[in-house]
């Protein structure tokens, strides 16, 4: 791993030698073919991950068997069952690659020593999850007040072209909505 794994994930922040060798120690490189399961419901949750290329998804599945898609992870996004990650308590949640993809992982305590040694790490990801918690937050209202097409237009643009790699279902099921909406809600902007 050269220097810029480490210069790519932590943008704008500067290290000195030493602390890029520590921080690629904790850090683990996977190459993963396309319907690779890294996490699965019952499991247990002590790494995130960072997508350095391709696309993966966080789904649930219900009691009747039916699979919801809560968030779709493309590149420079992390990813985990932050619940679980959180309050150490067994995942909720399955994420699978929907593409071949590369990525980092981090161990909860792999993380806790980067934080102890470089404090810039810990605001780095305040950060991220003040900004997580908000598109959680904003998702959840969009669920609540908005109609379907409203979703989906803000789903394009929190993923532009992520549309080429993602099935329709995917996406259909990650708005709440069958696949026949989608179809009939993309006619609709299409003839606008």
């Amino acid at each position: 791993m050269g220097n810029s794994i480490v210069q790519y994930i932590f943008k704008d922040i500067s290290f000195s030698k030493k602390e890029i060798n520590f921080i690629e120690s904790k850090l683990k490189k996977l190459k993963l073919e396309k319907g690779t399961t890294i996490l699965k419901a019952g499991d247990e949750v002590n790494s995130q991950y960072y997508v350095y290329n391709g696309c993966l998804r966080t789904f649930f599945i219900d009691k009747s068997g039916k699979e919801h898609t809560l968030q779709f992870a493309i590149n420079d996004w992390w990813i985990s069952d932050y619940t679980a990650f959180f309050t150490v308590s067994e995942a909720k949640m399955h994420i699978e690659t929907i593409q071949e993809a590369t990525l980092y992982k981090i161990s909860k305590k792999g993380m806790e020593e980067l934080f102890e040694k470089i404090p810039q790490l810990e605001t780095f990801f305040r950060k991220k999850m003040e900004r997580a918690f908000a598109s959680f937050q904003n998702r959840i209202l969009a669920s609540l007040a908005q109609s379907a097409k409203e979703r989906y237009v803000s789903f394009i643009s929190t993923y532009p072209n992520i549309e080429q790699t993602v099935k329709n279902y995917h996406i259909a099921s990650y708005l709440g909505i069958t696949t026949e909406s989608l179809s009939r809600i993309r006619k609709e902007i299409s003839n606008n």
